[in-house]
Parts: structure tokens; sequence; C-alpha cells
């Protein structure tokens, strides 16, 4: 058996990580948003691939809800010295990856980079990166055309959004990792993470392809709400959609996902917000406090996509 999850963002990371803690080693590909990446101080910076890998190697500062644990910041006391850009933060641990990253690429692509540094840390279930092609987000705004990053951290969101497009995806490929997971013959299930519709899953969801392959698996697709009664769990989700007039509610997130998806995983504080028999709905508590409630919604999530897999034979 095999699991393919998308992923982005720290709700992305903390389901991956409990679902790389229940399933066999081996069986888990975790395709992540690399919408996210940009060019920093001459490092190619990932957050999201770095989000989903500092969880599964134990290592995620969890009170930031970035980067990694026991950070230090002689680095950016050092660039701010130096009169460089310090908006956006890279701690010292940080830093080390994306000097690795840079390295490896000297002689390889996105992919075989974050295998590397996965193997070296440990991780023993499989992140891939959505593509190996660039893709940037660009988010429109009242005050014009930013990139992702510039608008999530340099502007904290401030901006009103308008819309989002996705630099280069249209030259795009899915990476051979992900091409393989989602072509597995033991596929089991897919899952959409908890992570912002809009941001962190539309740009995997925009790679030529992948789309098709998902809806001609004939394998459960799950999404999780990342609401809980009308508000995000983490981030912006919640802003930008009242932004663009959408509801923050289960109801938006099935009409948005449509057809792709079988299931949809909500909140207790939830239950009601939806009376159309498709997707097919399951509820419980979907706030991850600890490892141990990634653990928990992960085996959910699990034995929610069997019950549809073992309904539709």
């Amino acid at each position: 058996m095999s699991v393919l999850a998308l992923a982005g963002g720290v709700g992305g990371a903390k389901l991956a990580n409990g679902l790389a803690a229940i399933l066999p080693l081996g069986t888990l590909t975790i395709a992540v948003n690399t919408g996210d990446d940009f060019e920093h101080l001459g490092l190619l910076i990932c957050p999201d691939l770095d989000s989903v890998t500092y969880a599964l190697a134990d290592m995620n500062n969890v009170e930031l809800g970035w980067g990694v644990a026991d950070e230090s910041w002689a680095f950016m006391d050092a660039i701010a010295r130096l009169g460089g850009e310090t908006w956006f933060r890279l701690g010292d641990r940080d830093l080390a990856t994306h000097i690795l990253r840079r390295q490896l690429m000297q002689q390889g692509d996105l992919s075989a980079a974050t295998d590397e540094i996965g193997r070296r840390l440990g991780i023993a279930q499989r992140i891939v990166p959505m593509s190996d092609d660039p893709v940037r987000s660009i988010v429109s705004t009242d005050r014009g055309d930013l990139p992702f990053q510039d608008y999530f951290v340099r502007y904290q969101c401030a901006p009103r959004f308008e819309s989002i497009r996705f630099d280069g995806v249209e030259k795009a490929r899915p990476s051979a990792g992900f091409l393989a997971a989602l072509g597995d013959p033991a596929l089991e299930a897919i899952i959409l993470c908890p992570s912002n519709p809009l941001l962190s899953i539309a740009p995997i969801l925009a790679v030529p392809g992948v789309r098709e392959h998902i809806v001609n698996r004939n394998v459960p697709c799950i999404a999780l709400s990342p609401f809980i009664a009308g508000q995000a769990v983490k981030g912006p989700a919640a802003k930008i959609m009242t932004e663009l007039g959408i509801a923050t509610t289960p109801a938006a997130v099935a009409a948005h996902y449509g057809e792709l998806i079988d299931g949809l995983v909500i909140d207790t504080a939830d239950v009601g917000a939806l009376s159309d028999k498709r997707p097919a709905l399951f509820a419980t508590d979907i706030l991850m406090r600890d490892p141990a409630d990634q653990r928990r919604l992960a085996s959910e999530v699990l034995d929610f996509a069997r019950a549809l897999s073992a309904t539709a034979r």
C-alpha cells in the first residue's frame, strides 16, 4: 500500500508528520508546494519543503511555527550590521539547510537535493517537490503584484488580496517522485492536507497533469478543511477568502475542490454546515495541538479513506 499527501504550510507539515509516524516506512510520499520558493541573499529558499522536512526530522520550531528549534540569530545580526536585507529572517541552523541545498543543486535538481537532505536527517518517508521546474506564486493586491514572500512576510498579508497566479506553471512538469506516487499501483489514498487551498494546494494542482492524474486514479481523494467555525486554524486563509468574497466554511472548501475530492474532513464545530451528499463528510477534532493529535487525525483520515474505498467497491 502507499499514500500520497499534498502539503504546504504549517497545517500541511503537521498532518504530514502524523501520517509519516503511523504509516509503514517507505509507503508515504509528500508532494510539497514550491510556489513559495524564492531567491534570497543568493540562496534558494524553500519554505514549505523545509517546514515539512523539519517536522518529519523532529527539529521544527513549534514556537515560531517555522524554522528550526533552538535557533540562534548571529547571521541575521551580522547581515543587519552590514546593511543587508533583514525582512526575511534566516536562523543560523536554518541557514545550513539553504547552503547545503545550493551546493547539492550544483550537481542535481531540487528533488535530488531534497532527497539527500532528508536522508541526512534520517527521514524514512519521501518528501518531493511538486516540480523541479521553477514556479512562483504572485499575489495581485491593491498595492500591485507581489511575490508571495513579499506579500506574506515583508508586508504581513496587509495588502488587500485580489488574485493569485503561478508564474512558470504552464511549462512545469510534476517531479519524477510525484509522478511515481501518482502512478503507483499500490496507491490507496490521496490526501489534500489542511493547507491553505489557494496559496498552498492550488499551485500543486496547477502543475499540468496533476489534476488529471488524481481524477483518473480510482482511489479516494480526501481533503481536510483548514477552518474551524469560520476561522483559519493558522495563517491568512480566512482574511484572503473574505477579501475574495468567499465564505470561510467547509462548504466553500468543498466547492473549491469540486469533483476532485471524494471526501472532506471537517471539525465537529462545523457539523451541519454542508447538506449536499457529495463529498462524503467526516467530522472530528481537526485541531492538531501536538504530535499525538497529528497521529490521531492522520489515523482517522486514513480510516475515512478506507471506508470510502470499501463503499465504492
